[in-house]
């Protein structure tokens, strides 16, 4: 599919998977494959797959919500689909409820930032989203230069 010893660049070979894709069958406001995605479906660095990306928004095939995702259309005239639930949001969801399980310990560590971005396979932003949620929450705490500790359980949300 790709030609990584061609004349063009593996981002806009990407790029113009992309494109036809999203020509044969997008509809405006429709997602389109994370970075994530991409790195995996080409076996290309984050890099190449953000740069893919925006050959696409350059052109006004696609918008990106920051937070949300990359979707089809320019973002004034495409009311994006709504997604079900955040992704930062599912994560901090998951994690509160291994703490309500007893698999974190009150006033223990929560796993690291680095961590949580490798087991989840996403930007650091949204673990750092999922954790300001948990901290507003209650679920976690934060001591600076120690990390993240599991909140005791007197301070976890109710219901």
């Amino acid at each position: 599919m790709l030609d990584p010893d061609g004349d063009t660049h593996l981002y806009v070979q990407i790029s113009e998977v992309i494109r036809s894709r999203l020509v044969q069958g997008g509809s405006p406001g429709d997602p389109v494959a994370s970075e994530a995605d991409i790195q995996r479906e080409f076996g290309v660095a984050r890099t190449t797959a953000r740069r893919a990306i925006r050959v696409l928004r350059d052109e006004g095939l696609v918008h990106t919500v920051h937070g949300e995702g990359t979707f089809v259309g320019v973002h004034a005239e495409a009311p994006r689909l709504p997604r079900k639930t955040p992704l930062y949001q599912h994560i901090a969801e998951e994690i509160a409820k291994q703490i309500g399980a007893g698999d974190f310990q009150p006033r223990r560590p929560i796993p690291s930032e680095t961590t949580l971005v490798q087991q989840y396979d996403v930007a650091r932003e949204t673990i750092r989203r999922a954790m300001a949620l948990m901290r507003e929450q209650g679920w976690i705490y934060t001591v600076p230069q120690r990390g993240s500790y599991v909140s005791p359980e007197e301070q976890w949300p109710t219901g």
